[in-house]
């Protein structure tokens, strides 16, 4: 490949800050937006004053738990940046901004405790062929040197990691920054514009170096700035430019610059490598699959409920322009824009129209969801991006304290839903219970925090039931009999059930050899209609599965028989013929994946044996380098909070699924727990 030129993109363009939790993602966002000018001072994380974290939970737990939008201008230019949460369980508010985003910004601090949790979000960017560069944080506090540092990364990047800067050290404290394209050195000032420095002699050989090793790296998608390096012939520094940003518009590198958002440091050196190098939303089209048109096409990347204000949808901007009221087709819905605005955190401000490439907020677009995609045209667009959330680790059971609150708490659910479509809700009709499920501990007690606060809704929660069953050991033969009179016509129903247990998994059959009319033909459906009415509670207060009925002698009267006596006396005869079966508790059990870090593998199966689980085995995890998946059985009532002790014993990166593989028998003192249990919540 020959010199690449003209690469540069220009137009707004939507930037996701991604990255490890407490990596200083808010912090950065904020360094950012005093630097354009959009705030007057940067605010601390955790001040209550960030224009990120800015809701009432987020606050409380000193974390991101949403995506923030905030749109500034640098150069002219316009800019939407997203800061999206570290934490794996709010890790799914990145997916539908990553869709529409032209760049991610990695945030990483010199910190190898969070590589694992670096390599879930490079995985994830490389599978959805998202360009980044990584943004190395704190660099004040990097105790190796900083080549070091990136040779411990790079098995977590599929692309080469490139230095773009190099830190300058007095005493062992970094002082500033090399920009080795520029090859020009900058002293840091807290809060304020480096200043341009001469490179010392101390420092020019650990410069030239880490240039040549810059280019080397470039080198390798550039035939001409091969020839120009093996010639030592210095190349233009035009063509480096143009070298970095079609590097990271392919995607064969990830540039990386050094600074520390919490003091300024490095802010304006990262701005104009975004501004030169990060694609423009014609990349973010051609990845979509989408072709330009004159019609207006918006992905949408949020969802949010306001309080005054109604409902927002954030959206991406691919083709066209939007004005106020234009109308909006999603693959199920049509809405008319009320309102437009660009966003600084919590903060609305009010516009006319909106045009290709901005990031703006849409009023009022009811049934419009997040990753939907929007057309004007006559056609409505299948989604562009597929969101699919990873399969919840965490449920409760969730009621309103107040009756008379139900109904405003089924409201409030659909609206946290629309804001986290990564939550999952399920009314279990069996239990009754409305079940909300998640990705953590942390997710669900924000969702809950969510209906207290803002919607104002007292809830109680509680582990979901476990869906036990019982079956039966041994068969029986019970009569059962239904026989009252008081006046008139009285009710007379008389059966005879056979009853067998069935291979495990086999549920439930009924048959009849009933002969010479001793149970009219008629009267056999109510028996097994009272049959069934018993089996939804055995002997000992569960479904019952797996047996046979078989309906063999009985007999009528031909004026007090009718097909609710039958039903009765089909009752009768299982109520008091299973007691006798030796019925037993069956308990369900799960076929659990579980994903590691391959250094905590022995700690997690240690954690499943403690679980009553069974290990299967495990291997190495399909494309992930340091990752194992370990297989195992386990029962479903030992996963209620498993994630929790798998993420403590893998520095929060560990994650699971799991399926229904079959029922086993539970004797014992688990038993009776579980039994005692359930009398106690009925």
């Amino acid at each position: 490949m020959g010199k690449r030129s003209g690469v540069r993109s220009s137009g707004p363009k939507c930037i996701a800050i991604v990255g490890p939790f407490a990596s200083g993602k808010t912090t950065l966002l904020e360094a950012v937006l005093e630097r354009t000018g959009s705030i007057h001072k940067q605010a601390k994380t955790g001040s209550g004053g960030t224009v990120g974290d800015h809701s009432a939970e987020a606050q409380a737990h000193q974390m991101s738990v949403e995506a923030t939008i905030a749109t500034t201008s640098f150069l002219d230019e316009s800019f939407t940046f997203v800061d999206c949460p570290g934490s794996v369980e709010f890790a799914s508010e990145t997916d539908p901004v990553l869709a529409a985003a032209d760049l991610a910004v990695v945030v990483m601090e010199p910190d190898d405790k969070k590589i694992a949790a670096l390599q879930l979000i490079l995985h994830k960017l490389d599978a959805l062929g998202i360009p980044r560069m990584i943004f190395l944080n704190k660099i004040e506090n990097a105790t190796i040197g900083v080549r070091d540092m990136l040779k411990m990364l790079q098995p977590t990047s599929a692309s080469p990691l490139l230095l773009r800067q190099i830190p300058l050290r007095k005493d062992g404290i970094v002082m500033g920054s090399i920009d080795l394209a520029l090859e020009r050195a900058y002293i840091y000032r807290e809060h304020a514009t480096s200043e341009i420095a001469p490179i010392s002699n101390d420092d020019k050989a650990r410069e030239v170096e880490a240039r040549f090793s810059m280019l080397e790296t470039l080198a390798d998608h550039d035939d001409a700035l091969m020839e120009q390096l093996l010639e030592e012939i210095e190349p233009p520094r035009d063509a480096i430019f143009d070298d970095l940003a079609a590097d990271l518009h392919e995607g064969t590198v990830t540039p990386v610059l050094i600074g520390s958002a919490e003091r300024g440091n490095g802010i304006l050196r990262l701005l104009k490598a975004i501004r030169h190098d990060a694609p423009d939303v014609a990349t973010t089209r051609t990845r979509l699959g989408l072709e330009d048109g004159s019609d207006c096409v918006a992905q949408v990347i949020k969802t949010i409920h306001t309080p005054h204000g109604g409902k927002l949808s954030i959206a991406r901007l691919l083709t066209g322009s939007v004005t106020d009221g234009l109308e909006l087709r999603s693959a199920d819905n049509t809405a008319k824009v009320s309102g437009i605005y660009d966003m600084l955190g919590r903060e609305q401000i009010k516009r006319s129209s909106a045009a290709t490439g901005e990031t703006v907020a849409l009023g009022k677009l009811d049934g419009v969801r997040t990753g939907d995609t929007l057309t004007s045209g006559k056609t409505a667009l299948a989604p562009l991006a597929a969101l699919q959330p990873p399969q919840p680790v965490y449920a409760l059971a969730l009621r309103s304290r107040e009756r008379k609150d139900e109904a405003k708490l089924s409201v409030a659910l659909q609206k946290l839903m629309e804001e986290d479509p990564s939550l999952a809700l399920d009314q279990r009709q069996e239990t009754g219970e409305t079940v909300v499920s998640g990705h953590g501990e942390m997710h669900l007690r924000v969702a809950r925090e969510r209906l207290e606060g803002k919607y104002q809704i007292s809830v109680e929660a509680a582990p979901p039931s476990i869906p036990y069953r019982e079956t039966i050991r041994k068969g029986t033969t019970q009569r059962g009999r239904h026989k009252k009179q008081s006046g008139g016509h009285g009710q007379f129903g008389d059966v005879v059930l056979d009853i067998r247990p069935l291979p495990r998994g086999s549920g439930f059959e009924f048959t009849d050899t009933i002969t010479g009319g001793v149970v009219p033909k008629q009267y056999i459906p109510s028996v097994e209609a009272g049959v069934r009415e018993y089996l939804k509670s055995g002997p000992l207060g569960f479904p019952v599965v797996d047996l046979a009925v078989n309906l063999s002698e009985g007999s009528y009267h031909t004026v007090d028989s009718s097909d609710m006596a039958f039903q009765l006396a089909g009752r009768l005869a299982m109520k008091e013929g299973l007691v006798s079966c030796s019925p037993v508790l069956l308990e369900p059990v799960l076929k659990v994946e579980i994903f590691t870090p391959s250094d905590a593998t022995a700690r997690i199966t240690a954690i499943v044996s403690q679980r009553r689980g069974q290990i299967l085995g495990f291997d190495a995890r399909p494309g992930w380098g340091g990752w194992d998946v370990v297989e195992a059985m386990m029962p479903e009532a030992e996963t209620g909070n498993l994630i929790i002790e798998l993420r403590s014993a893998t520095a929060g990166v560990a994650s699971y699924r799991a399926r229904f593989d079959h029922m086993a028998e539970l004797t014992g003192r688990l038993a009776d727990e579980a039994m005692n249990g359930h009398g106690k919540a009925a």
